[in-house]
């Protein structure tokens, strides 16, 4: 009776025991439970906003140009969302890859070929293209080719002119970039020179053999051209000093003396020039000089002023055989007359100088005698003065 109260007891103590415990497990699991569940969401997000984003898809273009004859070496040039060019490998085939979404324009060039269609546009579209981007080829009749280069730097090269001779001629004028090109050539030897004012070329000149193909990289580089200068001086002081002195010749200027009678022409090209001066009531010698530059200034240019000697004509004659008060002197520029009266009063002597004559002219002088009633004379006879 009692072992089985104890018994009884054992299992109640025992089932107590076992509760507790269960008890004491299930607070254990309430109060770490929170924490695991905020560790596992912190691990969620962190996993997420490190995940990379998928790189965009790309896609290609291709096709055909044929026969082989025509499309193998061919040349396609893609435009539109994006450029490039590429080279058709020897079976007539091309492919452009690495391409976005969007439309494109294709055009096929080779040198005495037509293409049919002339262009082609396509849209890509989440997929390859690969059909409908085909060409054919035409051989031309009488195939032409072309020459190009580049005249360099752009600052000589842009406006330079290029002159083509040999199998034919013609000009063309280099672009903003110093580009160049002749094109309709037939097969043939050719030369190209280019020509700037103020540059050198290197080389001066380029041979080119057109065969069957177009001629590239005909390139020439453009130099600044020196310049020189043209010195002297004009002595004596007297006469130099703002003396003009005038350039002719390959090229064209004016300048002044300085208060020394030193003057300088500058930024002159080789060639052949004249110099002369000039000053008021002054001679020069020599009166002007030729001056050729070669690659070098020349500062001897040199000039002498005389004073130029002042000129008059002088005037006498015979006396009236009346009584008269005085005499009026009368000149003319024309042989006869007419003639304009000098005097602003009568000259009373037989005697008259004309210090109003210019070097190099020629003057026609009369007479008139003038009584006390003021009654003049007809003309003298007519005397003539040049002046040297």
């Amino acid at each position: 009776m009692r072992l089985g109260q104890n018994e009884n007891r054992f299992g109640h103590t025992r089932s107590q025991n076992v509760g507790s415990r269960a008890r004491h497990a299930f607070l254990a699991a309430l109060l770490f439970a929170p924490t695991a569940l905020l560790w596992g969401c912190s691990g969620i997000v962190s996993g997420q906003s490190t995940q990379p984003s998928p790189a965009p898809q790309t896609y290609s273009i291709s096709g055909t140009i044929s026969p082989v004859a025509g499309g193998s070496g061919a040349t396609v040039t893609l435009s539109g969302a994006a450029s490039g060019t590429t080279t058709v490998n020897s079976s007539g085939n091309y492919t452009f890859s690495s391409l976005a979404n969007g439309t494109y324009t294709l055009t096929p060039s080779h040198a005495g070929y037509t293409f049919s269609p002339s262009s082609l546009n396509v849209t890509v579209s989440g997929a390859n293209v690969t059909t409908g981007l085909n060409f054919t080829a035409t051989a031309t009749a009488n195939p032409t080719y072309s020459i190009s280069g580049t005249v360099s730097p752009t600052v000589g090269g842009s406006g330079a002119t290029l002159t083509l001779s040999g199998a034919a001629t013609g000009t063309t004028t280099a672009d903003s970039a110093g580009n160049y090109m002749f094109s309709g050539l037939a097969n043939g030897g050719y030369a190209v020179t280019p020509s700037h004012t103020g540059y050198t070329f290197n080389p001066t000149s380029q041979s080119a053999a057109v065969n069957g193909v177009n001629v590239t990289g005909i390139n020439f580089t453009a130099a600044t051209n020196p310049t020189f200068s043209i010195s002297g001086t004009i002595s004596p002081v007297a006469g130099g000093s703002g003396a003009t002195v005038t350039l002719t010749g390959a090229a064209g200027a004016t300048t002044i003396a300085n208060s020394t009678g030193n003057y300088t022409f500058v930024g002159l090209a080789n060639g052949t020039y004249t110099v002369t001066p000039s000053n008021a009531g002054y001679t020069f010698a020599p009166v002007n000089q030729s001056v050729t530059i070669n690659a070098a200034n020349v500062s001897t240019v040199n000039f002498t002023a005389t004073p130029q000697l002042a000129h008059s004509a002088a005037l006498i004659w015979t006396p009236s055989t009346s009584t008269v008060s005085g005499y009026n002197v009368y000149r003319g520029t024309v042989n006869g007359g007419p003639y304009t009266l000098m005097n602003s009063s009568l000259v009373t002597g037989l005697s008259y100088t004309d210090t109003a004559v210019q070097s190099g002219a020629t003057y026609y002088y009369v007479t008139t005698a003038v009584d006390s009633n003021n009654v003049e004379s007809l003309n003298s006879n007519q005397a003539t003065a040049v002046i040297p």
